[in-house]
């Protein structure tokens, strides 16, 4: 017995240093993704041009915007990438942040996998840490009235301030307030519901100033009436009448062979196309609608019937675009004409009216009562400028529904994770056992952000963060920050610069959570077969990586 015993003392000890060898390479991965975006935090940030694969340029700061263009073959890597696409879809803001505190945990993590720590154990400090720092956001949090717009304004202003229309503050925070109240649903209790994805959309129109942006009581859409010359462009409280299905004479649904004995059949089988959509016609119009909108197609005779009695109609309209319209003036779409009722018929709007922009056409179903759905026509010299601007815009709307769902406020500039920090770091003192030093190290791991602003902001760090950490420890106010503009060091009470509570607590929850898996994987299985020269007989097994053979050169792109 005592012979064999050697032999497994040594296997095991094998298996671990392969283990920790995938380990380093899965840190080293997480830690060059982070490094990539760790620049674009914070006010003074600096920005990254992308080339996509067709050749074109995106310049941005968006830390979700600018993973999703990289191409990295590493899995840990693809990893990190996929939490910050987690936090945009979650949250909608924050994308950096979870970023360089998840390459934080994981950097000082990698200390105790070389003493021989086992992952588990360091997990688990892990998960008590990040108990401990929901338990003081909690604290510190302080609520806010969603119907002050005052306050509603400085939040978004402070969550957008980092991002490159931070210059344009003022009028990104607007709008964004703007739709999301407008399309916000109540759900009682005091809930509020905004689906931004459904019922808000931004237009970008190339030309005019940003300035000239707006949010429209209604929708627009790229799209002109079926008979310009014939319909009436522009209609005042119109009755509109949505439709799911063609106003044209059904085509069979596989080859149909009608054999006509003599001349007057032909006329017999076009009376009867004729008579069907006449019908149609009739029935539509029994409503009175001033317009009418289908999302499929519209026949000339149709097209005739409707103009003979004054309806202007739209045809091959989109699917989400008619949801959106039948929110804003009260409709219903109606699958079959022969179904319409008057309830059906939508009387909310003010005003239909069709405007050329620039080379094209959009309608207008505008200053609509209560509605429910929005449109944000964005304006701006170029289409660069325009993408980066709704990518800004998209960020500011989901922090405005965050508060308005979860109503409660976190200061920024680094205060609330100094604040964490300070707190950990004491209640390090009371765990017990090996966990304890794990718990020290995320207790400082949550510093990367405030000292990452301080970087960015090009200010000494160490001087600077000894002076916030002395202003912590003595816990005299949790809400003392950096302002990322000048590096001062302020109550972020006075400066205005706030976090919402959703999204600091869910960028927590992703890094800490996301280290924790990385940290407990001890091996790179790959199920690929390779690619095999023509001729070269018969096809291999599915090849195995282990620990040694995992490509952690890979890891940022060429």
């Amino acid at each position: 017995m005592a012979l064999h015993a050697p032999v497994l003392v040594l296997k095991d000890s094998l298996k671990r240093e392969s283990g920790a060898k995938v380990q380093h390479g899965n840190i080293q991965a997480a830690k060059a993704v982070s490094d990539i975006i760790r620049t674009t935090l914070g006010p003074r940030s600096m920005l990254k041009m992308l080339l996509d694969a067709s050749g074109g340029i995106v310049v941005t700061n968006d830390g979700n915007a600018i993973l999703r263009e990289l191409d990295i073959a590493h899995p840990a890597a693809k990893s990190m990438i996929e939490l910050s696409r987690t936090q945009d879809e979650e949250v909608g803001d924050g994308t950096t942040s979870v970023i360089v505190l998840a390459g934080e945990m994981l950097h000082v993590a990698e200390t105790f996998i070389e003493k021989n720590y086992h992952p588990t154990v360091i997990c688990r400090a892990y998960s008590r840490a990040l108990e401990d720092a929901i338990a003081v956001l909690d604290k510190i949090a302080m609520p806010v009235d969603v119907n002050d717009r005052e306050a509603m304004l400085g939040l978004v202003k402070s969550s957008i301030g980092t991002k490159f229309t931070g210059q344009f503050g003022d009028l990104i925070a607007d709008l964004a307030i703007d739709a999301t109240t407008t399309a916000g649903v109540d759900l009682g209790q005091g809930m509020r519901e905004v689906d931004i994805k459904k019922y808000i959309k931004v237009e970008k129109i190339p030309g005019g100033q940003l300035e000239d942006s707006m949010v429209l009581k209604g929708v627009m859409f790229n799209k002109d009436v079926v008979a310009p010359g014939k319909m009436r462009r522009k209609i005042v409280n119109p009755r509109i009448i949505l439709l799911d299905c063609p106003v044209e004479y059904k085509k069979g649904e596989n080859q149909t062979n009608a054999e006509l004995m003599s001349e007057e059949d032909w006329k017999v089988l076009l009376d009867m196309e004729e008579e069907y959509i006449k019908n149609l016609c009739v029935q539509i119009l029994k409503f009175k609608p001033d317009l009418v909108i289908t999302e499929k197609g519209l026949s000339d005779m149709a097209m005739h019937y409707l103009s003979k009695a004054g309806v202007s109609a739209i045809r091959r309209l989109r699917k989400t675009d008619n949801n959106r319209i039948a929110k804003a003036c009260g409709a219903v779409i109606v699958n079959r004409p022969e179904e319409l009722q008057e309830s059906d018929v939508g009387t909310r709007a003010g005003l239909f009216e069709v405007k050329k922009i620039g080379d094209e056409f959009f309608s207008f179903i505008i200053e609509c009562k209560d509605p429910k759905a929005c449109t944000v026509l964005l304006r701006g010299a170029s289409k660069d400028i325009l993408n980066e601007v709704e990518r800004n815009l998209q960020d500011a709307m989901s922090v405005a529904r965050n508060i308005l769902k979860n109503p409660k406020l976190l200061p920024g500039g680094g205060a609330s994770e100094l604040t964490v920090s300070a707190t950990l770091k004491q209640k390090s003192s009371s765990v017990e056992g090996v966990e304890k030093w794990p718990y020290e190290a995320a207790a400082l791991a949550f510093e990367a952000i405030p000292r990452t602003l301080l970087q960015n902001c090009g200010l000494n760090v160490i001087r600077t963060m000894t002076q916030l950490q002395g202003k912590h420890a003595n816990g005299e106010n949790p809400w003392v920050g950096v302002d990322g503009r000048t590096g001062d060091i302020v109550d972020m009470k006075e400066r205005k610069i706030w976090d919402s509570y959703s999204v600091k607590a869910q960028t927590f929850k992703t890094a800490i959570e996301s280290a924790c898996m990385l940290l407990r994987i001890d091996d790179i299985v790959s199920g690929i077969k390779k690619k095999q020269a023509p001729g070269s007989g018969a096809p291999k097994q599915p090849q195995i990586e282990t620990g040694e053979d995992a490509d952690t050169e890979q890891m940022i792109p060429e």
